[in-house]
């Protein structure tokens, strides 16, 4: 029988899920990372989150996303959320861009189709919704990386990607990492993330003035797209990408009882965007202990259209008509994976498929 998911968990998730399954009252956190396109190999599974397996809760569920994972977690936010994960997926699935298009022309096409996505009357809801609470880091700029000179920025960037090499603890220098929360963190105990300890994390509360801008500002994927500057409720400055800092992340999660689900496009994690051809950066096993990692199996990517999951190389790589044509086949193929998971959580399966992270 192919194989489609691989489930890997930290010690104390792998204890506790050989003991008594996966229940999806067991998850206090969900984590979306940064990536562009490869989340439509994610699409499946997010349909059987939102659609089955959370479908029914009623106590809190925290959401941090960075990117791609941020846009996808604005729509698990909203009242219907399967409606506003099809809007996304198909805005995003069929923007066509020009030959060789510009970061204004890039960015405004972001801008729309996030507009599309998250509308007025999602934002109220996104702000009020007591279970699915929705958060997501964008990154301040400093420095020659908070200019929209194209060889200004280059030169910033190669600054902060040559501390990066020497240690993370450099980012700051160049960053700083900026956490957009709900609401209702003003007024109980917060998450793990709100005070993850590797560096300086500025928390900025949602409203309806800078829900859309901060979700912009998370995905804008520096020298391709426009920052977002001076977001209403944050401080001044230019904001980009989330994934600067926390590409698919390294800090602790939660805190006390509780499981962190991660659905990722990879069977690893790389800390942050500076570390992705540094094969020896990875997350701290202190912050990985009660995580549960699902991603694609490498028998199911191999079996997909070009044998790899999507990927921003594709828009110059393919004609827009091959590329919307091998997205849709991967978005239809995802499926099986949300499939998978529900049968192996509804089963008990998933205490013998789970293996260590």
């Amino acid at each position: 029988m192919e194989k489609l998911l691989d489930i890997q968990a930290g010690a104390k998730a792998l204890e506790q899920i050989r003991s008594e399954g996966l229940p999806q009252e067991s998850i206090k956190v969900m984590v979306g990372a940064s990536g562009g396109p490869k989340w439509f190999v994610l699409s499946g599974l997010d349909k059987a989150l939102l659609g089955e397996y959370f479908r029914d809760r009623k106590t809190p569920l925290d959401l941090l996303g960075t990117s791609a994972g941020s846009w996808r977690f604005s729509c698990y936010a909203q009242n219907d959320p399967l409606a506003a994960h099809e809007r996304f997926e198909k805005g995003y699935l069929y923007t066509n861009y020009s030959d060789k298009p510009t970061p204004e022309e890039i960015s405004t096409k972001a801008r729309d189709l996030v507009e599309i996505m998250v509308t007025p009357e999602s934002v109220d809801q996104i702000l009020n919704n007591p279970v699915m609470r929705f958060n997501l880091i964008a990154d301040r700029c400093h420095g020659l990386t908070a200019s929209e000179i194209q060889p200004i920025q280059m030169a910033g960037l190669a600054l902060a990607a040559t501390g990066n090499l020497i240690s993370r603890k450099t980012l700051p220098s160049f960053f700083t990492r900026t956490l957009f929360h709900h609401p209702a963190y003003q007024n109980e105990e917060k998450p793990a993330f709100f005070n993850p300890g590797d560096m300086h994390t500025e928390p900025v509360v949602f409203t309806k003035e800078n829900v859309v801008d901060a979700i912009m500002a998370s995905g804008s994927i520096p020298a391709v797209m426009q920052g977002i500057r001076n977001i209403s409720g944050a401080p001044d400055g230019m904001y980009r990408d989330g994934g600067i800092t926390d590409y698919h992340f390294d800090m602790p999660f939660n805190h006390g009882e509780g499981l962190v689900l991660y659905p990722h496009f990879y069977s690893r994690m790389i800390p942050g965007w500076f570390d992705k051809a540094l094969k020896h950066r990875k997350p701290r096993a202190e912050n990985t202990d009660n995580v549960v990692l699902i991603s694609p199996s490498e028998e199911f990517v191999a079996n997909l259209p070009h044998g790899k999951i999507p990927d921003r190389n594709d828009f110059a790589n393919f004609s827009y008509d091959d590329r919307v044509k091998y997205w849709e086949k991967v978005v239809s193929e995802s499926k099986r994976l949300g499939d998978a998971f529900l049968e192996m959580t509804a089963s008990g399966n998933v205490r013998h498929h789970v293996a260590p992270l």
